[in-house]
């Protein structure tokens, strides 16, 4: 009876660990020329058991052929035309999965993963599990431009790129181009990124890029357009002030009198007096006299924006007043038809009824007496 539990223990425990240590894996994987892929090879290890040794062979046209083995000298590729490029992970119990790179077309057939455990009894257990490869040709696609982190409207003096982005059987080959007037596009980089340490504003423009590679000759896919925008701050831009809708040409503050620039008076400024020896002119002379001598001695240089004053007195001598609250530039300009006025450069004298009269522009520059 003894004997019979041994026995039905065994064939339990015999079950549970093939169970436990079952590979998985996949019947068929497409591999892209050029490319990698993975052929999955994996188990559930189970306490008792070791793995004692992993094979991975291929058949291909009725002849198999071990390209790895790993035991416990270490890892060996034995077909020559794989070395470099098959590996299996190293430190990760459980996973016998074989990574194949640089794929060629003739990698093409079936894949056999062998596990063989050893037991604590020494009894050994082998399992297998078989994926059919096939490697293919895979035409570039149609790129794709990603923006850096900023995104396509970005700063002046930021740093920025552009990624062309494109799937197929590598190697595949970049090109960028920033287009230019009259249709044509100027070539910038050969490779899959397009960066900026430094972005200036005469970066601002479209960029498209083109991807190829050796499936069809000749066969190029370009991407679409997209527009790059750099924003310049306002302290680096120059700005032109414009005038408030309350200010206009008459609110702006006088000009300074330099050379023959006119100077303005602002509406509504007081009126500088006449000079004071005037007072004693009017006083000592009268009638015709008075504005012969003031128009020899008086050389008043003034531009006609600029106030008049009138000097007004009686046909008599006596000079009782001069007149400097009423400005009559209408009188002085000529403008009343009804007068008559005999005029000179910068002073003249006017009748208008019944008195005389002298216009005199001021002119700060000339000496009096």
């Amino acid at each position: 009876m003894g004997e019979v539990v041994q026995i039905v223990v065994f064939v339990m425990a015999f079950i549970s660990c093939n169970a436990l240590l079952d590979l998985s894996g996949v019947h068929q994987v497409k591999g892209t020329w050029m490319g990698s892929t993975t052929l999955p090879c994996t188990y559930m290890p189970s306490e008792g058991f070791t793995q004692q040794m992993l094979i991975w062979s291929m058949e291909r046209d009725y002849s198999t052929s071990t390209i790895f083995r790993r035991d416990d000298s270490g890892d060996h590729v034995l077909l020559s035309r794989f070395r470099e490029r098959v590996s299996v992970p190293k430190h990760s119990p459980g996973n016998a999965s074989l990574l194949i790179e640089n794929l060629e077309i003739p990698d093409s057939g079936h894949y056999t993963c062998q596990v063989i455990w050893r037991s604590k009894n020494n009894s050994l257990i082998t399992k297998e599990v078989t994926t059919m490869v096939k490697v293919v040709k895979v035409a570039v696609t149609k790129p794709v431009i990603r923006a850096g982190e900023l995104g396509l409207t970005v700063p002046a003096g930021a740093r920025t790129s552009l990624t062309c982005v494109a799937s197929g059987s590598p190697p595949i080959s970049y090109r960028w181009f920033r287009s230019a007037p009259g249709g044509k596009a100027l070539l910038l980089s050969s490779q899959a990124e397009l960066a900026w340490d430094s972005v200036r504003p005469s970066d601002t423009g479209k960029y498209y890029c083109e991807a190829e590679n050796r499936v069809r000759a000749g066969a190029v896919q370009q991407s679409d357009t997209v527009e790059l925008t750099v924003r310049v701050s306002p302290a680096e831009s120059p700005v032109t002030q414009q005038p408030s809708p309350e200010t206009d040409r008459h609110s702006r503050p006088p000009l300074t009198p330099q050379g023959d620039a006119p100077q303005r008076v602002p509406t509504g400024a007081p009126r500088a007096p006449p000079p004071p020896h005037l007072y004693a002119l009017a006083a000592a002379l009268g009638g015709a006299a008075l504005g012969a001598l003031l128009a020899a001695l008086l050389r008043w240089r003034r531009n006609k924006a600029e106030p008049l004053y009138e000097v007004a007195f009686h046909s008599t001598a006596d000079v009782t007043r001069l007149e400097t609250d009423v400005e009559v530039p209408v009188k002085c300009l000529h403008k009343d038809t009804n007068s008559k006025t005999e005029t000179s450069n910068d002073a003249f004298a006017m009748k208008d009824n019944g008195r005389d009269s002298i216009c005199i522009r001021k002119n700060p520059d000339t000496d009096l007496l």
